[in-house]
């Protein structure tokens, strides 16, 4: 099925917002249980939390110097830290409301991600929601990203696989929506330290492609730093009561 045959429940959301407007609107936070893959540097983890609409959140990272920053974290009393990944999810059976995947299915290994939309599945309660956001392969950002970390092949990979696990019936397709959100860096500086320094993914540029990357993101530089429109796709997933 492609992406023009995935049917499509409820209005898409337009404009430039933040992400949280969305699955605020998406999702039945209040009281549930939710488990987050992926959580990387725990931005949205906190959010959530503080919101104190959940029950509880089990916030997995796969990347080990990632988590052991998060396991310093001590003021969110309703969040777990743990270390792992979505083919190997460290949660029982029909124990989550709620997964949540904020930009990380396209980090999964490409022959594991079918496996994962399978452990989605197992950790979800029947009609239980996993709500997977994925950048779209398009934008001035993503013209700067693929000079040096081209993500077309793992980014179709990650959406084939939600489209397989659809189609062979592991989970139900809820919704598909689509939206922009911002990305800001103060200065190139920002942006290295934020992208090209991130520790799930090595990055190593030579001098020559460091000053090509430099000179792509300064054109977008303005008196207040850099700010990029990013498209994000939305797929809400059910699993079949």
């Amino acid at each position: 099925m492609s992406a023009a045959g995935m049917k499509i429940e409820g209005p898409s959301v337009e404009g430039v917002i933040n992400e949280a407007e969305v699955y605020n609107r998406l999702l039945p936070l209040d009281g549930a249980h939710i488990i987050e893959l992926g959580c990387g540097a725990a931005m949205h983890t906190r959010a959530i939390a503080e919101s104190g609409r959940p029950a509880a959140i089990l916030a997995c990272e796969v990347d080990t110097i990632q988590h052991e920053k998060n396991l310093a974290i001590t003021d969110l009393p309703t969040v777990t830290f743990c270390h792992g990944g979505a083919e190997a999810i460290p949660a029982e059976d029909a124990s989550a409301d709620i997964v949540m995947m904020f930009k990380s299915l396209h980090h999964v290994p490409l022959d594991a991600m079918n496996q994962a939309m399978q452990e989605i599945r197992r950790v979800l309660k029947p009609g239980g929601l996993a709500y997977i956001s994925e950048p779209v392969y398009a934008g001035d950002f993503n013209e700067v990203l693929r000079l040096f970390h081209d993500e077309k092949a793992v980014r179709e990979a990650a959406f084939a696989s939600v489209r397989r696990a659809v189609e062979q019936g592991t989970l139900e397709l809820a919704g598909q929506h689509f939206f922009n959100t911002a990305n800001h860096f103060t200065d190139f500086a920002d942006f290295e330290r934020k992208v090209i320094g991130v520790t799930h993914t090595e990055h190593r540029l030579n001098p020559e492609l460091l000053q090509t990357v430099r000179e792509k993101f300064e054109c977008f530089m303005g008196s207040e730093g850099a700010h990029f429109v990013m498209p994000i796709r939305v797929d809400l997933l059910r699993r079949p009561c």
